[in-house]
């Protein structure tokens, strides 16, 4: 059994400007994809699944596909977008905001049926990342509720040019997520690592803290489990032009009621991402050192 990856790329990259997913940051024009799929084929992945929309899926399509990848892993395409809502529910008027990265998985339940890692497109994970991820999803057949995520150091994850927002764990000494807290507005300020919560208040954190960069691995029971979820969140948060369905609530839902438990793995790999334009030069530049260590 090859365990599938789940490609989060639907979001248009506002704060970045463009399609930032296609951007070419790799020293032959290669995007930021392009390596995370090449890490998922050399770890055994099988197939990888695209979350994208239909008003870019065009552009999409003409660079990522099978022959891509030299035909090493099977491509398939499932698509986001507002109105797609369990049954009895509609968009509310006015409602532009996309129902976030939990509502995105949930567009693949029909096409995935083994266990499946999750990642953002835009995100540099690290071969080291999907390898520890692939090995440990293979022994999850016919599993259910035994999910896992890669974590990283807080600190290694932060732009220069701008706030993050990072889901922030709590591990248990035998290396389970005992739960994951969604912290947005992060950023280095005179007081060290700061948040901002919704009444503006800043709180600190601290530089080792372990977050989740959306790197998950799940069995496919997730997605009946996550979409009874959303219908309880629609109900109570359906009405609001922001609410977002995001993977951590979900996670923290599954593991307080006992369903589920999630493995934490530890990985030897660096994390870096396109949050802002002015990212690119950083991530041009480490992408041309992993060119020149020889690693791609």
């Amino acid at each position: 059994m090859k365990p599938t990856l789940l490609v989060l790329a639907a979001g248009m990259g506002s704060r970045y400007g463009g399609l930032k997913q296609l951007d070419g940051v790799g020293p032959n024009g290669e995007i930021i994809m392009d390596y995370s799929i090449t890490d998922a084929i050399r770890a055994g992945f099988g197939k990888v699944v695209f979350v994208i929309r239909h008003s870019f899926a065009d552009e999409f399509k003409k660079h990522i596909n099978a022959d891509h990848f030299g035909n090493k892993i099977a491509v398939e395409y499932v698509y986001q977008e507002l109105d797609n809502l369990p049954a009895g529910f509609k968009v509310p008027e006015g409602r532009e905001k996309p129902w976030g990265t939990n509502h995105a998985i949930l567009m693949a339940k029909e096409v995935i049926h083994e266990p499946f890692a999750v990642i953002n497109a835009d995100d540099f994970y690290g071969r080291d990342a999907f390898q520890v991820m692939g090995d440990y999803l293979r022994g999850l057949e016919g599993k259910k509720g035994d999910y896992c995520m890669v974590g990283y150091k807080l600190e290694n994850t932060l732009s220069e040019n701008g706030t993050v927002s990072r889901g922030v764990c709590n591990i248990t000494s035998d290396g389970f997520l005992a739960g994951m807290t969604e912290r947005t507005s992060i950023g280095r300020t005179a007081n060290g690592i700061e948040y901002k919560d919704d009444d503006g208040s800043m709180h600190p954190l601290n530089a080792d803290d372990t977050v989740s960069m959306n790197l998950f691995g799940f069995t496919p029971d997730y997605f009946g489990e996550s979409e009874k979820l959303f219908v309880e969140f629609l109900k109570e948060r359906g009405t609001e032009m922001k609410s977002e369905y995001y993977i951590p609530f979900a996670v923290n839902t599954f593991l307080n009621s006992g369903y589920a438990t999630m493995r934490v793995l530890k990985t030897t790999a660096q994390w870096f991402g396109v949050t802002y334009k002015e990212d690119r030069p950083m991530v041009v530049e480490r992408l041309k050192r992993l060119h020149e260590e020889g690693i791609y």
